[in-house]
Protein backbone atom coordinates (compact mmCIF):
# COMPACT_ATOMS: atom_id res chain seq x y z
CA UNK A 1 0.00 0.00 0.00
CA UNK A 2 2.71 2.00 0.92
CA UNK A 3 4.39 1.59 -2.50
CA UNK A 4 0.96 2.61 -4.37
CA UNK A 5 0.81 6.20 -2.18
CA UNK A 6 3.78 7.04 -3.32
CA UNK A 7 3.66 5.70 -6.73
CA UNK A 8 0.37 8.15 -6.53
CA UNK A 9 2.66 11.00 -5.31
CA UNK A 10 5.25 10.91 -8.12
CA UNK A 11 1.83 10.52 -10.76
CA UNK A 12 0.24 13.71 -9.09
CA UNK A 13 3.62 15.84 -9.40
CA UNK A 14 4.15 14.59 -13.24
CA UNK A 15 0.70 16.03 -13.80
CA UNK A 16 1.03 18.93 -11.74
CA UNK A 17 4.27 19.59 -13.86
CA UNK A 18 2.32 19.05 -17.38
CA UNK A 19 -0.33 21.42 -16.18
CA UNK A 20 2.49 24.30 -15.15
CA UNK A 21 3.87 23.33 -18.58
CA UNK A 22 0.60 23.88 -20.19
CA UNK A 23 0.01 26.98 -18.89
CA UNK A 24 3.76 28.06 -19.52
CA UNK A 25 2.66 27.41 -22.78
CA UNK A 26 -0.32 29.47 -23.14
CA UNK A 27 1.48 32.58 -21.44
CA UNK A 28 4.18 32.23 -23.38
CA UNK A 29 2.15 32.35 -26.70
CA UNK A 30 0.12 35.04 -25.69
CA UNK A 31 3.70 36.61 -24.98
CA UNK A 32 4.60 35.61 -28.64
CA UNK A 33 1.52 37.02 -30.33
CA UNK A 34 1.67 40.10 -28.63
CA UNK A 35 5.12 40.67 -30.20
CA UNK A 36 4.50 42.61 -33.30
CA UNK A 37 8.16 43.01 -35.07
CA UNK A 38 9.50 39.94 -36.06
CA UNK A 39 12.84 40.21 -34.15
CA UNK A 40 10.68 40.78 -31.12
CA UNK A 41 8.84 37.82 -31.92
CA UNK A 42 12.06 35.46 -31.70
CA UNK A 43 13.25 36.72 -29.26
CA UNK A 44 10.57 36.43 -26.72
CA UNK A 45 10.38 32.54 -28.30
CA UNK A 46 14.27 32.32 -26.98
CA UNK A 47 14.25 33.88 -24.07
CA UNK A 48 10.95 31.57 -22.69
CA UNK A 49 12.82 28.38 -24.14
CA UNK A 50 15.98 28.97 -22.08
CA UNK A 51 13.96 30.10 -19.36
CA UNK A 52 11.28 27.55 -19.09
CA UNK A 53 13.42 25.06 -19.84
CA UNK A 54 16.38 25.99 -17.84
CA UNK A 55 18.40 25.38 -21.13
CA UNK A 56 21.80 26.49 -21.89
CA UNK A 57 20.58 28.69 -24.88
CA UNK A 58 18.44 28.60 -27.88
CA UNK A 59 18.46 29.68 -31.69
CA UNK A 60 16.69 30.51 -34.84
CA UNK A 61 18.43 30.24 -38.38
CA UNK A 62 17.04 32.53 -40.44
CA UNK A 63 17.44 35.24 -39.24
CA UNK A 64 20.15 34.53 -36.94
CA UNK A 65 19.20 35.46 -33.78
CA UNK A 66 20.56 33.28 -30.05
CA UNK A 67 19.51 34.01 -26.34
CA UNK A 68 22.21 32.00 -24.56
CA UNK A 69 25.02 30.17 -25.48
CA UNK A 70 24.52 27.71 -28.31
CA UNK A 71 27.60 26.06 -30.05
CA UNK A 72 28.14 26.35 -33.61
CA UNK A 73 26.13 24.82 -36.53
CA UNK A 74 25.87 21.99 -37.51
CA UNK A 75 24.65 22.17 -33.60
CA UNK A 76 25.70 18.68 -32.39
CA UNK A 77 24.08 17.73 -29.10
CA UNK A 78 20.84 20.02 -30.28
CA UNK A 79 17.48 19.84 -30.47
CA UNK A 80 16.31 21.28 -33.94
CA UNK A 81 12.80 22.14 -35.28
CA UNK A 82 12.44 22.53 -38.47
CA UNK A 83 9.12 25.93 -38.38
CA UNK A 84 6.85 26.16 -41.24
CA UNK A 85 4.14 28.75 -42.43
CA UNK A 86 0.90 27.52 -42.77
CA UNK A 87 1.50 26.76 -46.72
CA UNK A 88 4.06 24.20 -45.35
CA UNK A 89 7.68 26.54 -46.48
CA UNK A 90 9.99 26.70 -44.20
CA UNK A 91 10.66 29.80 -42.30
CA UNK A 92 13.54 28.66 -39.62
CA UNK A 93 14.81 26.36 -37.74
CA UNK A 94 15.12 26.54 -33.87
CA UNK A 95 17.53 24.90 -32.24
CA UNK A 96 17.85 24.43 -28.17
CA UNK A 97 20.95 23.42 -26.65
CA UNK A 98 20.54 21.89 -23.79
CA UNK A 99 22.94 21.34 -20.35
CA UNK A 100 24.73 18.20 -21.10
CA UNK A 101 24.05 16.76 -17.71
CA UNK A 102 20.60 17.34 -18.57
CA UNK A 103 19.00 16.29 -22.07
CA UNK A 104 15.75 17.17 -22.73
CA UNK A 105 13.17 14.65 -21.85
CA UNK A 106 9.65 13.93 -23.54
CA UNK A 107 7.68 16.53 -21.82
CA UNK A 108 10.41 19.18 -22.70
CA UNK A 109 10.57 17.57 -26.04
CA UNK A 110 6.58 18.46 -25.87
CA UNK A 111 6.93 21.84 -25.38
CA UNK A 112 9.39 23.32 -27.58
CA UNK A 113 7.49 21.64 -30.36
CA UNK A 114 4.30 23.53 -28.88
CA UNK A 115 5.95 26.80 -28.61
CA UNK A 116 7.32 26.00 -32.18
CA UNK A 117 3.85 26.05 -33.15
CA UNK A 118 3.02 29.36 -32.02
CA UNK A 119 5.93 30.80 -32.84
CA UNK A 120 5.83 29.69 -36.44
CA UNK A 121 1.97 31.87 -36.73
CA UNK A 122 3.96 34.84 -35.31
CA UNK A 123 6.76 34.94 -37.45
CA UNK A 124 4.50 34.65 -40.42
CA UNK A 125 2.06 37.06 -38.89
CA UNK A 126 5.33 39.69 -37.72
CA UNK A 127 6.64 38.68 -41.71
CA UNK A 128 3.20 40.09 -43.08
CA UNK A 129 3.23 43.14 -40.40
CA UNK A 130 6.89 44.38 -42.25
CA UNK A 131 5.64 43.68 -45.65
CA UNK A 132 2.73 45.89 -44.76
CA UNK A 133 4.56 48.82 -43.33
CA UNK A 134 7.14 48.93 -45.98
CA UNK A 135 4.50 48.47 -48.63
CA UNK A 136 2.63 51.79 -46.93
CA UNK A 137 6.14 53.31 -46.42
CA UNK A 138 6.50 52.65 -50.52
CA UNK A 139 3.10 53.46 -51.31
CA UNK A 140 3.59 56.78 -49.20
CA UNK A 141 6.74 57.49 -51.42
CA UNK A 142 5.30 56.68 -54.49
CA UNK A 143 2.63 58.94 -53.63
CA UNK A 144 5.14 62.03 -53.06
CA UNK A 145 7.07 61.03 -56.03
CA UNK A 146 4.12 61.47 -58.49
CA UNK A 147 2.94 64.73 -57.18
CA UNK A 148 6.57 65.95 -57.48
CA UNK A 149 6.40 64.32 -61.47
CA UNK A 150 3.22 65.85 -61.80
CA UNK A 151 4.47 69.24 -60.82
CA UNK A 152 7.14 69.20 -63.15
CA UNK A 153 4.56 69.37 -65.95
CA UNK A 154 3.69 72.92 -67.45
CA UNK A 155 1.50 74.13 -65.02
CA UNK A 156 0.25 76.64 -67.19
CA UNK A 157 0.27 77.10 -71.01
CA UNK A 158 1.93 79.99 -72.56
CA UNK A 159 0.13 82.60 -74.26
CA UNK A 160 0.32 82.51 -77.67
CA UNK A 161 -1.76 84.98 -79.63
CA UNK A 162 -3.64 82.84 -82.66
CA UNK A 163 -2.38 79.76 -81.11
CA UNK A 164 -3.86 77.09 -78.47
CA UNK A 165 -1.69 74.29 -77.17
CA UNK A 166 -2.79 71.92 -74.53
CA UNK A 167 -0.74 68.55 -73.29
CA UNK A 168 -2.13 65.70 -71.27
CA UNK A 169 -0.08 63.11 -69.35
CA UNK A 170 -1.28 59.90 -67.35
CA UNK A 171 1.07 57.84 -66.21
CA UNK A 172 0.49 53.90 -65.90
CA UNK A 173 1.14 53.30 -62.94
CA UNK A 174 2.14 55.69 -59.92
CA UNK A 175 5.19 57.72 -61.65
CA UNK A 176 5.83 56.77 -65.60
CA UNK A 177 8.39 57.54 -68.37
CA UNK A 178 6.77 60.24 -70.49
CA UNK A 179 7.56 63.63 -70.62
CA UNK A 180 6.47 66.70 -71.97
CA UNK A 181 7.47 69.91 -71.98
CA UNK A 182 6.87 73.80 -73.35
CA UNK A 183 9.54 76.40 -72.82
CA UNK A 184 9.53 80.51 -73.96
CA UNK A 185 12.97 81.14 -75.50
CA UNK A 186 14.88 84.48 -74.95
CA UNK A 187 14.11 84.77 -78.62
CA UNK A 188 10.75 84.45 -78.29
CA UNK A 189 10.42 81.38 -79.85
CA UNK A 190 8.71 78.35 -78.25
CA UNK A 191 10.15 75.05 -77.47
CA UNK A 192 8.07 71.95 -77.32
CA UNK A 193 9.19 68.32 -76.61
CA UNK A 194 6.89 65.00 -76.20
CA UNK A 195 9.47 62.19 -74.84
CA UNK A 196 8.92 58.24 -73.61
CA UNK A 197 11.64 56.78 -71.96
CA UNK A 198 12.03 52.68 -72.42
CA UNK A 199 9.94 50.63 -70.34
CA UNK A 200 7.11 51.91 -67.66
CA UNK A 201 7.37 52.76 -63.58
CA UNK A 202 10.17 54.33 -61.39
CA UNK A 203 13.37 53.39 -63.09
CA UNK A 204 11.84 55.23 -66.04
CA UNK A 205 10.86 58.06 -64.16
CA UNK A 206 14.36 58.53 -63.14
CA UNK A 207 15.59 58.68 -66.26
CA UNK A 208 12.37 61.07 -67.48
CA UNK A 209 13.39 63.42 -64.75
CA UNK A 210 17.10 63.23 -65.39
CA UNK A 211 16.05 63.70 -69.32
CA UNK A 212 13.78 67.14 -68.18
CA UNK A 213 16.99 68.55 -66.66
CA UNK A 214 19.29 67.67 -69.57
CA UNK A 215 16.55 69.34 -72.45
CA UNK A 216 15.94 72.42 -70.21
CA UNK A 217 19.25 73.04 -70.01
CA UNK A 218 20.14 72.70 -73.67
CA UNK A 219 17.14 74.34 -74.82
CA UNK A 220 18.20 77.83 -73.87
CA UNK A 221 22.13 77.13 -75.28
CA UNK A 222 20.21 78.61 -79.06
CA UNK A 223 21.81 76.02 -80.79
CA UNK A 224 19.78 74.49 -83.51
CA UNK A 225 17.70 71.50 -82.66
CA UNK A 226 19.34 69.04 -84.48
CA UNK A 227 22.61 69.50 -82.84
CA UNK A 228 20.53 70.02 -79.03
CA UNK A 229 19.61 66.19 -80.61
CA UNK A 230 23.30 65.12 -80.81
CA UNK A 231 24.15 66.39 -77.26
CA UNK A 232 21.21 65.23 -75.62
CA UNK A 233 22.18 61.49 -77.20
CA UNK A 234 25.73 61.53 -76.44
CA UNK A 235 25.14 62.76 -72.53
CA UNK A 236 22.32 60.19 -72.50
CA UNK A 237 25.12 57.60 -73.99
CA UNK A 238 27.42 58.80 -71.41
CA UNK A 239 25.40 58.12 -68.49
CA UNK A 240 26.30 54.13 -68.90
CA UNK A 241 25.17 50.61 -69.69
CA UNK A 242 21.85 50.96 -67.52
CA UNK A 243 20.93 54.35 -68.76
CA UNK A 244 21.22 53.18 -72.64
CA UNK A 245 18.39 50.46 -71.34
CA UNK A 246 15.98 53.08 -70.74
CA UNK A 247 16.66 54.91 -73.87
CA UNK A 248 14.50 58.28 -74.86
CA UNK A 249 12.22 58.82 -77.98
CA UNK A 250 11.47 62.40 -78.11
CA UNK A 251 10.24 64.35 -80.82
CA UNK A 252 11.38 68.02 -79.83
CA UNK A 253 10.04 70.93 -82.04
CA UNK A 254 10.36 74.93 -82.02
CA UNK A 255 7.86 77.21 -83.30
CA UNK A 256 8.21 80.92 -84.21
CA UNK A 257 5.00 82.02 -83.62
CA UNK A 258 5.03 85.58 -85.63
CA UNK A 259 5.51 83.31 -89.17
CA UNK A 260 3.40 80.01 -87.95
CA UNK A 261 6.94 78.45 -89.35
CA UNK A 262 7.88 74.73 -87.17
CA UNK A 263 11.40 73.21 -86.78
CA UNK A 264 11.04 69.94 -85.94
CA UNK A 265 13.53 66.40 -85.10
CA UNK A 266 12.21 63.37 -84.46
CA UNK A 267 14.35 60.78 -82.47
CA UNK A 268 12.75 57.80 -83.01
CA UNK A 269 9.50 58.99 -81.58
CA UNK A 270 6.30 58.16 -82.85
CA UNK A 271 5.22 60.01 -86.27
CA UNK A 272 3.75 63.56 -84.99
CA UNK A 273 0.77 64.48 -87.28
CA UNK A 274 -0.15 67.38 -88.52
CA UNK A 275 -3.90 68.67 -90.02
CA UNK A 276 -4.48 70.86 -93.05
CA UNK A 277 -7.00 71.45 -94.88
CA UNK A 278 -6.03 69.54 -97.92
CA UNK A 279 -5.14 66.44 -95.18
CA UNK A 280 -2.82 65.13 -92.51
CA UNK A 281 0.69 64.05 -92.92
CA UNK A 282 3.29 62.59 -90.87
CA UNK A 283 6.35 63.55 -89.33
CA UNK A 284 8.75 60.53 -89.24
CA UNK A 285 11.46 59.65 -87.36
CA UNK A 286 14.81 61.32 -88.50
CA UNK A 287 17.19 59.59 -86.41
CA UNK A 288 17.69 56.56 -83.64
CA UNK A 289 16.25 57.15 -79.87
CA UNK A 290 18.80 58.95 -78.02
CA UNK A 291 20.88 57.32 -76.17
CA UNK A 292 20.81 53.98 -77.75
CA UNK A 293 23.81 54.65 -80.28
CA UNK A 294 26.77 57.03 -79.98
CA UNK A 295 27.28 59.22 -82.19
CA UNK A 296 24.00 59.55 -84.02
CA UNK A 297 23.57 62.42 -86.23
CA UNK A 298 20.29 64.40 -86.69
CA UNK A 299 18.28 66.25 -88.87
CA UNK A 300 15.75 68.82 -88.66
CA UNK A 301 12.45 69.65 -91.16
CA UNK A 302 11.00 72.44 -91.32
CA UNK A 303 7.21 73.09 -91.64
CA UNK A 304 4.86 75.89 -91.77
CA UNK A 305 1.50 76.13 -89.52
CA UNK A 306 -0.67 77.23 -91.77
CA UNK A 307 -4.30 79.06 -90.14
CA UNK A 308 -6.45 76.53 -89.17
CA UNK A 309 -3.89 73.86 -88.80
CA UNK A 310 -3.51 71.82 -86.10
CA UNK A 311 -0.32 69.45 -84.69
CA UNK A 312 -0.68 66.26 -82.42
CA UNK A 313 2.57 64.83 -80.62
CA UNK A 314 1.73 61.59 -78.66
CA UNK A 315 3.31 58.47 -76.92
CA UNK A 316 2.67 55.00 -77.78
CA UNK A 317 0.41 54.22 -75.13
CA UNK A 318 -2.11 55.88 -76.35
CA UNK A 319 -1.73 53.91 -79.65
CA UNK A 320 -1.13 50.63 -77.93
CA UNK A 321 -3.60 50.40 -75.73
CA UNK A 322 -5.92 47.46 -75.68
CA UNK A 323 -9.24 46.24 -75.10
CA UNK A 324 -10.67 43.48 -73.56
CA UNK A 325 -10.66 41.45 -77.14
CA UNK A 326 -6.63 42.25 -76.96
CA UNK A 327 -7.21 44.87 -79.92
CA UNK A 328 -4.33 47.90 -80.62
CA UNK A 329 -6.37 51.26 -80.38
CA UNK A 330 -3.94 52.45 -83.32
CA UNK A 331 -2.32 54.80 -84.71
CA UNK A 332 -5.18 55.11 -87.47
CA UNK A 333 -8.09 55.46 -85.31
CA UNK A 334 -6.02 57.87 -83.28
CA UNK A 335 -5.03 59.79 -86.83
CA UNK A 336 -9.18 60.03 -87.22
CA UNK A 337 -10.17 60.77 -84.03
CA UNK A 338 -7.57 63.93 -84.40
CA UNK A 339 -8.24 64.92 -87.76
CA UNK A 340 -12.00 64.71 -87.48
CA UNK A 341 -12.28 65.50 -83.95
CA UNK A 342 -15.85 67.62 -83.44
CA UNK A 343 -14.49 69.95 -81.08
CA UNK A 344 -11.53 72.68 -81.71
CA UNK A 345 -9.36 74.20 -79.20
CA UNK A 346 -5.92 72.20 -77.79
CA UNK A 347 -7.73 70.87 -74.25
CA UNK A 348 -11.02 69.64 -76.24
CA UNK A 349 -8.92 67.64 -78.73
CA UNK A 350 -7.29 66.20 -76.15
CA UNK A 351 -10.51 65.29 -73.91
CA UNK A 352 -12.38 63.37 -76.81
CA UNK A 353 -9.03 61.48 -77.81
CA UNK A 354 -8.83 60.51 -74.12
CA UNK A 355 -12.59 59.65 -74.21
CA UNK A 356 -12.40 57.32 -77.41
CA UNK A 357 -9.36 55.79 -75.99
CA UNK A 358 -10.61 55.03 -72.71
CA UNK A 359 -14.31 54.01 -74.22
CA UNK A 360 -12.55 51.93 -76.45
CA UNK A 361 -10.60 49.90 -74.20
CA UNK A 362 -13.92 48.75 -72.58
CA UNK A 363 -12.32 48.57 -68.62
CA UNK A 364 -9.37 46.99 -69.88
CA UNK A 365 -6.46 48.57 -67.25
CA UNK A 366 -4.08 51.24 -69.21
CA UNK A 367 -0.72 49.32 -70.27
CA UNK A 368 1.69 52.07 -70.99
CA UNK A 369 1.64 56.14 -69.71
CA UNK A 370 0.50 58.20 -72.20
CA UNK A 371 1.11 61.90 -73.10
CA UNK A 372 -0.07 64.24 -76.05
CA UNK A 373 0.47 67.57 -76.93
CA UNK A 374 -2.10 69.55 -79.13
CA UNK A 375 -0.90 72.77 -81.09
CA UNK A 376 -3.51 74.90 -82.67
CA UNK A 377 -3.05 77.85 -85.26
CA UNK A 378 -6.16 79.50 -85.31
CA UNK A 379 -7.96 80.79 -88.37
CA UNK A 380 -10.30 83.66 -88.54
CA UNK A 381 -12.69 81.71 -85.99
CA UNK A 382 -10.89 79.72 -83.16
CA UNK A 383 -9.72 76.19 -84.20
Amino acid sequence: MAYMVEDSGVGLIALQQQVARLQALLEASRRIHAAVRLEEAMQVALQIIVRELEVRGAHFTTPPLTYGEVPAAPFDDCFRLQLYDKDGRGLTELVVAPDPAQPLGLYEEDFVQGLALQASVAIENARYHERNVEWARLEQDLGAARKIQRSLLPQTMPDLPGYRVALRSSACYEVGGDYADILTLPSGEVMMVVADVAGKGLASAIMSTAFRSAFRTMATSGLPLAEIAVKLNQEHWGEGTEARLRYVTAIILKLDAATGQLEIVNAGHTPGLLAEADGVRQIDAGGWPLGILSGTRYKSETLQLAPGAKLLLYTDGLTDQVNVKDEDYGAERLAAEFVDSPVTGGEAILSHIWDRVLAFAEGAEQGDDMTALVLCREPEAAC
